[in-house]
């Protein structure tokens, strides 16, 4: 789609940094480079305000990507657009059947009213929770991986959902700053909302979460 609009070498596309590395690699065959801007803390999608600082004279394009079921602010993306001359394009997430969406937020309300010590995902905009994301608040890395690592222990199949932004990647390294993205992914942990879960594996997850009081130091 970049290529149909004319998108190429010489032009700017600007991307989330957190995750979505096929995005990137999409508009570097291009030709384009990727201009990373930060994301929005709640819905983990590009923060519209911070693409209007990313834009120079070159940028061709911006790409939405929606994540863990929340989207992006498409309606205001698509307004910088409008009135900046750009093309706006979208990457969504793959649909589940409703009946499976229901289950998942059958889950997430039952976390969200029993966990302790970590900050539950914002449920706003039909949150679908292809991934249920709390925040492990704290010292950053650290305390969210030590807390991971005794999740599992206790049966708890959690993941980190983004290990590191794409600008500290050797392939896209930029010197930019964008604070909310890398909180994020210091913070982030997808626990499971599955719709195969049962009752004592929701009961296991709050338990094993609850018992760890949200923050644990550091391992030396």
């Amino acid at each position: 789609m970049l290529r149909a609009a004319g998108v190429g070498l010489g032009d700017e596309v600007v991307v989330p940094a957190f995750g979505n590395v096929e995005v990137a690699e999409a508009v570097t065959r291009a030709g384009a480079l990727p201009a990373f801007a930060d994301v929005d803390p709640v819905t983990y999608c590009l923060d519209p305000d911070a693409v209007h600082t990313a834009i120079t004279p070159r940028t061709a394009a911006v790409v939405a990507v929606h994540r863990f079921g929340r989207p992006a602010d498409i309606g205001r993306l698509y307004e910088l657009g409008q009135r900046h001359g750009l093309l706006v394009l979208e990457q969504g997430e793959s649909e589940a059947p409703y009946g499976e969406v229901a289950q998942r937020r059958e889950r997430a309300a039952y976390l969200d009213a029993r966990l302790r010590g970590v900050r539950t995902p914002d449920g706003g905009d039909g949150h679908t929770y292809q991934q249920y994301v709390v925040r492990v608040p704290g010292n950053g890395r650290p305390d969210r991986d030590a807390f991971a690592r005794a999740l599992r222990g206790r049966g708890v199949d959690c993941r980190v959902p983004v290990k590191t932004p794409l600008h500290r990647l050797p392939e896209f390294r930029r010197f930019v700053s964008l604070p909310q993205t890398e909180l994020a992914a210091d913070e982030t942990l997808a626990l499971p909302v599955d719709a195969s879960l049962t009752k004592r594996d929701m009961q296991r997850t709050v338990s094993a979460c609850n018992a760890l009081g949200g923050l644990l130091q550091p391992a030396f």
